[in-house]
């Protein structure tokens, strides 16, 4: 079996502790950053705008920045910002750039040439956990119902999802199918333009089951629309307990689509010391709690070295799941 164990643990404390040198003087005691600016590679109103701008919103409103600005350059699959961000890198100085799994992902597929290690990792900071669902009449009670179908009759029981093939709502349907020793290569995939059409697609019969994040289950699920049959957390999610986990039926899958900031490549230490330290004291605060329950994040704090560890091992997992599935 495959585990993508891909989560963590809010991590605040520690690394305050130890990147204090080389901070300015705090504003009565407290603001550690004069002024940010967010570079977002994708337009308003995505998931990377909302990230960008709500972080921005609780660290200034919480006092730890001064001041944040926000600029969308949108083109090549993020790929633009990474390579503006890396061309005038000297300039780029008080910029972070959000994002998340994509970076990996397309950076595997060759969507653009760079990777995270062309970049200053900053931090880790939200995520979103994946989930299946069905429609909420189904006769698939659970995961393990659905690879039962599945190996009863391959061509009939397919699952939808809102990303292309090869993208994140197939490939984590593909590590359960094959955490449950389901072939995932044979696994009927079909992707919709949009969270309206998979659902007219699940709802139709056209697909058993849809691949989707968390938050977004949640919300169809509480609507009435769609039962919860696993979510790809290591525990269960308090936004919405009902939801079991992957691993509490015995399949060994864990993922989560995380979201952070990157830096420009050659950022000054004692630069890189001010942002995650400003990163890892906001988590404390309520202006943060505030925008992190307004948009149904989940707190996963990755701070440097462990946020280069967490991407190794992503984009290895990914990257041989992807081979096998004929991706790469």
């Amino acid at each position: 079996m495959t585990k993508l164990n891909l989560t963590r643990r809010v991590m605040m404390a520690a690394a305050a502790a130890t990147i204090g040198l080389g901070a300015p003087a705090m504003a009565g005691g407290h603001q550690v950053v004069d002024s940010l600016h967010f570079l977002i590679p994708g337009g308003a109103g995505g998931g990377w705008d909302g990230t960008a701008r709500g972080t921005g919103e609780a660290l200034t409103k919480a006092g730890l920045v001064g001041s944040a600005s926000y600029e969308n350059m949108s083109g090549g699959g993020g790929g633009k910002a990474i390579g503006y961000l890396i061309e005038n890198a000297d300039s780029q100085h008080g910029t972070l750039m959000v994002n998340s799994t994509p970076i990996v992902i397309r950076s595997l597929t060759g969507v653009f040439p760079q990777s995270f290690r062309d970049l200053t990792l900053v931090a880790g900071t939200i995520g979103d956990y994946a989930a299946l669902v069905v429609a909420a009449d189904s006769d698939i009670q659970d995961v393990n119902g659905l690879i039962s179908a599945f190996n009863a009759n391959p061509a009939k029981t397919a699952v939808g999802g809102g990303s292309v093939p090869g993208g994140m709502d197939h490939l984590v349907a593909a590590m359960v199918f094959q955490a449950a020793g389901a072939d995932p290569v044979q696994m009927k995939y079909v992707p919709y333009d949009g969270g309206g059409a998979t659902m007219a697609g699940l709802l139709s019969g056209e697909v058993q089951a849809v691949s989707t994040g968390f938050s977004e289950a949640v919300e169809l699920a509480k609507a009435g629309e769609v039962r919860i049959i696993g979510v790809t957390s290591d525990e269960r999610v308090d936004a919405y307990a009902d939801a079991p986990t992957m691993v509490e039926q015995g399949n060994d899958t864990t993922f989560v689509n995380w979201r952070g900031f990157f830096a420009a490549p050659g950022l000054p230490a004692d630069k890189l010391a001010m942002y995650q330290d400003a990163i890892a004291k906001v988590y404390d605060t309520p202006e943060w709690e505030t925008v992190r329950s307004r948009n149904g994040w989940v707190n996963i704090h990755n701070n440097g070295d462990d946020f280069r560890s967490f991407l190794e091992n992503q984009e290895q997992v990914i990257g041989d799941l992807m081979r096998k599935l004929g991706f790469l």
